[in-house]
């Protein structure tokens, strides 16, 4: 035990480690912070500044204060969390990192680990919410508070629990040849742990989708069978749209991830020194965290309550004259809260999600809940 502290504390390993990889040797650990360094960092302030905006506008309008929205805000958090650790660790990087105690590094390397892991399982939470709901097929009641309480809680308890991991001991202090390449101070099998955690989730993700939408197709073609709905169902066709967003969230999900995914692979089977594309990891993280950028702007493109509440929050100046009154273009995005209308969104609050998040639009539910959809 204070063997293993000792080594925590203990300012050459980190260069004895970066040596025995060669990554000791390169101009990032001897010069400054480099131009794609400088970009990276004004990715992370539009990815804080982007989710910022959104849990601003969560906050702000009172229509999202409901359950599923609180998963939202979550994801949101995460992302917003992931843009902040990941510009730490860029600060922090290069030559800053050589003069590192372990325990340090293992913190560094963790805060990013536990928020994007965060940002990943969250998506995960909101396609079980999303399932949930659709298979029992009725709204939200206020009992349902203690779910998406769970589901947060748990989103972070894993998230955590994953990330500390190296720091609890499972690291490779002492046996460099089992040693990640990306990450010279954490263990090949961590590595492989985390690829088969995080594959394991992306599966379940898709899965669930699935589901929901085959739920969506399978519920809208029954009832578009009955003689005076037929006409309004075959012109929505809403379940074309629901199968888009979906695409459109996994595909972005997939292409950010599988690059990070296919790396640690190689990581974990390549030799010490033999897979140089291994050195250009800070590339796969950069487009990972990438995907922290995406999701707000497709769950504010995949929601018209969204994109309302955001426009309203950034662009109030421009749709109110200066004697306060209301200018044309802005009454269709400055109406209150208290219509009949948003009376039954509020009812609806769990059917009116994001798909990034998971979204179904409320019109898009009207032709599953019409008895609901006509009070």
């Amino acid at each position: 035990m204070v063997s293993t502290f000792s080594q925590y504390l203990n300012k050459t390993i980190i260069y004895d480690h970066y040596n025995y990889i060669g990554k000791a040797d390169e101009n990032k650990y001897k010069e400054g912070i480099k131009p794609v360094a400088i970009a990276f960092l004004l990715v992370c302030l539009l990815i804080m500044a982007e989710n910022a905006i959104v849990l601003v506008a969560l906050w702000k309008n009172k229509k999202f204060h409901v359950p599923m929205y609180y998963l939202l805000g979550n994801l949101t958090l995460s992302d917003l969390l992931a843009g902040l650790t990941y510009m730490v660790n860029i600060m922090t990087s290069g030559r800053v990192t050589l003069k590192m105690t372990p325990v340090l590094y293992f913190l560094r390397e963790g805060c990013v680990f536990i928020t994007l892991a965060a940002s990943v399982i969250s998506l995960l939470a909101i396609a079980i919410e999303r399932h949930v709901t659709m298979v029992r097929m009725k709204p939200y009641q206020g009992d349902k508070q203690g779910r998406m309480l769970a589901l947060i809680v748990g989103s972070w308890v894993l998230s955590v629990f994953l990330g500390i991991l190296p720091v609890l001991g499972w690291n490779c202090l002492g046996r460099l040849e089992q040693c990640s390449t990306i990450f010279p101070l954490y263990a090949k099998s961590y590595i492989l742990f985390c690829i088969t955690v995080f594959s394991a989730i992306l599966m379940a993700i898709i899965v669930l989708y699935v589901r929901i939408f085959r739920i969506v197709k399978s519920n809208t073609q029954r009832l578009a069978s009955v003689p005076q709905r037929k006409g309004f169902y075959r012109k929505s066709q809403k379940y074309m749209a629901l199968l888009k967003t979906v695409t459109i969230v996994l595909g972005v999900f997939i292409a950010c991830w599988l690059p990070l995914f296919s790396l640690f692979l190689l990581d974990f089977s390549c030799p010490v020194k033999g897979c140089k594309v291994l050195l250009k990891a800070d590339y796969f993280l950069g487009i990972a965290v990438f995907n922290s950028l995406l999701n707000p702007i497709i769950y504010t493109l995949t929601s018209k309550d969204m994109r309302k509440a955001i426009i309203r929050l950034l662009c109030q100046p421009c749709l109110l004259t200066e004697n306060g009154q209301v200018r044309k273009i802005g009454v269709h995005f400055l109406d209150c809260s208290t219509t009949r209308m948003d009376g039954t969104s509020h009812r609806l609050e769990g059917l009116e999600t994001t798909v990034s998040s998971g979204n179904f639009t409320h019109s898009a539910i009207k032709p599953i809940y019409p008895q609901i959809c006509r009070t």
